[in-house]
């Protein structure tokens, strides 16, 4: 069989695997005898490489639904799962409000998804952490205690080694850490309360949680204090400060949704967007924890966001 020139994109410092088909296997499409032939991974993945042009047949980019016939020759270059890349340093911008040997308290800006996963493998504040910490490659999740949704701003507390973060871990066990976000809501709130329901994943809006029709419910338990009543456009809005005693997956947009006060900006829980308000109006702005070496107790309180801060100047307090 002649030399094919392959695609540079495809040429890889692994070897490739090679296979023939035989009289004894099934003439079918590509990917169906791909994934009799490499079973370890998914057929999704495999139609990823097909598609790729990381798969020849007979030395040639194969096609997605092309059929074999007997003696043909299948090459196949794995390729390493964008998972894979996940915990790779990478220059990522964030604001270090406050460091010792023991921990490191950040400011994250919004838009900064906190932790790799779907569909954000890469540019996440866990790759900014390896890279001006490479420490924390030798900590679990880089150190990372408690994650903030990529839309919300505000303070995290990172373990720079196992012992701080294991401690740091039981404080929010606990409910000793103590975490306090800045909210605006829609509507007049009470002056105070608190929410002491299970969330768990909207049966019906998987990207959602939910207090209703729900999957999995774990509980969950929000304070809220009311700040201050404002007016915009002829609305009222509240300003709230929340106090986490667990900390779920979209706690406080799903509580105060469940309350019938979706945050501004947040449309997933059934928000509007006001002038400036393109997310949803969450800021963590106070963090306390133990010092997980020397004791004590260590407190941090950052300002929301320039665009909450704008937010804010555009509603007529009362």
């Amino acid at each position: 069989m002649a030399d094919t020139p392959l695609p540079e994109d495809i040429l890889t410092d692994d070897e490739p695997q090679v296979f023939r088909i035989t009289d004894e296997m099934p003439l079918e499409r590509l990917d169906k005898v791909l994934a009799q032939l490499v079973p370890q991974h998914s057929r999704s993945r495999l139609q990823t490489w097909i598609q790729g042009g990381h798969v020849l047949v007979n030395g040639k980019p194969a096609k997605l639904r092309q059929t074999l016939r007997e003696d043909d020759v299948i090459t196949v270059y794995e390729q390493p799962a964008p998972e894979d890349h996940a915990f790779v340093p990478e220059p990522v911008a964030f604001e270090v409000l406050g460091e010792t040997p023991d921990w490191i308290v950040v400011n994250k800006p919004v838009g900064l998804v906190t932790h790799p996963g779907a569909g954000n493998w890469s540019g996440t504040l866990l790759n900014g952490l390896l890279y001006r910490y490479p420490e924390l490659l030798q900590v679990a999740r880089a150190g990372i205690v408690h994650r903030l949704d990529k839309d919300t701003s505000g303070l995290l507390v990172i373990a720079r080694h196992e012992v701080a973060q294991t401690h740091l871990v039981r404080q929010l066990q606990a409910r000793t850490m103590g975490r306090q976000y800045l909210a605006l809501a829609h509507g007049r709130m009470l002056a105070q309360g608190t929410v002491d329901r299970p969330i768990g994943r909207d049966l019906k809006v998987p990207v959602r949680m939910s207090v209703d029709s729900l999957s999995s419910p774990k509980s969950a338990v929000t304070h809220y204090q009311l700040v201050s009543v404002g007016e915009y456009g002829g609305s009222n809005i509240s300003q709230v400060t929340c106090r986490l005693e667990t900390g779920r997956t979209h706690q406080i947009r799903a509580h105060l949704a469940s309350l019938g006060h979706p945050l501004l900006g947040d449309t997933l829980y059934g928000g509007r967007a006001i002038e400036g308000a393109t997310r949803q109006m969450l800021h963590a702005h106070q963090l306390q924890f133990e010092d997980p070496v020397n004791g004590g107790s260590v407190e941090f309180t950052a300002a929301p966001a320039a665009d909450m801060l704008k937010v804010i100047e555009q509603i007529s307090w009362k």
